[in-house]
């Protein structure tokens, strides 16, 4: 979610992804092909986390907070949105879900305010709660719109971006409605040279989808309903291409416009990217 230009991947058919990865990101060895076995829950691991948002209200404050760091300086990948508090215009639990909401709104009044037009809300697990290893499986439905930018992704507790590594379990874009994509950001592939795969799925906005990213000490796998895209295989020989020993926090944002967001329809507004469950598991003792 930091950046903007990947590797790209293709999927092809939907459902495998070849990973290239000498070219993309320096390395030794010829190109590796995506397991073909579903991303599941694996034989021996348990449940650790989750939240079902069951209770409506705000999102569980015991579970999630919410980043606004950035509002006055701008965000990443110069993003138009405003992130706002816990306030049930942006976020909300609703029904057994819970809603992320993007507005055509201006809140200049905000102290933090940097000039955005339009609102959103970024939620997060760190100083709350953290994971090295697991499988994570978060189902939802995209919101449709050009111009927005969901993301369920993963970023490292200590070290400065991108040596600790980055996740993305899944981003979409509204100008291209029928693919997901997941990525991988490392020291040793970052930017331009991250690691990217992508496939069809052409209800992503109308349907509700298991989202899923089955982490070890091995490499990262990331699919779909259970059909890998991408995976990322371990790779000591690379200098900073394997951050991936320490614990990673989670996030769900809906960023608005940017580098990779691009153009933003205002008739959209306001458009809702809805969260079904979001669950991790690891593996029992």
């Amino acid at each position: 979610m930091r950046r903007f230009r990947c590797t790209q991947v293709s999927a092809g058919s939907g459902r495998l992804a070849m990973l290239a990865l000498a070219g993309a990101l320096a390395l030794a060895g010829p190109a590796r092909a995506a397991r073909a076995e579903p991303v599941d829950v694996p034989p021996g691991y348990r449940l650790v986390w989750s939240d079902e948002f069951d209770v409506d209200g705000p999102p569980d404050p015991a579970k999630w907070g919410f980043d606004t760091s950035m509002n006055k300086t701008g965000w990443h990948n110069h993003e138009l949105q405003y992130y706002a508090g816990p306030q049930s215009e942006n976020a909300v639990v609703r029904d057994g879900r819970l809603r992320i909401t993007a507005r055509r709104q201006t809140v200049s009044a905000a102290s933090d305010w940097g000039g955005q037009h339009y609102t959103s809300a970024r939620l997060l697990t760190r100083g709350k709660a953290a994971w090295t290893y697991g499988y994570f499986e978060v189902r939802a439905k995209m919101p449709c719109g050009r111009g927005t930018w969901p993301a369920i992704w993963t970023l490292g507790n200590g070290r400065r971006w991108p040596d600790e590594g980055e996740l993305d379990i899944v981003e979409h874009l509204g100008r291209a409605p029928d693919r997901v994509a997941s990525a991988v950001h490392t020291a040793a592939g970052s930017a331009g040279r991250s690691v990217y795969g992508a496939q069809r799925l052409p209800d992503a906005c109308t349907r509700f989808h298991r989202y899923e990213m089955l982490w070890t000490p091995d490499g990262v796998s990331f699919g779909v309903d259970g059909f890998v895209h991408l995976h990322y295989p371990r790779l000591a020989a690379a200098p900073g291409a394997w951050p991936f020993d320490a614990p990673q926090f989670l996030l769900l944002n809906l960023a608005i416009g940017g580098d990779l967001g691009g153009a933003v329809d205002d008739a959209i507004f306001p458009v809702v990217f809805e969260i079904d469950h979001v669950r991790v598991y690891q593996r029992s003792e």
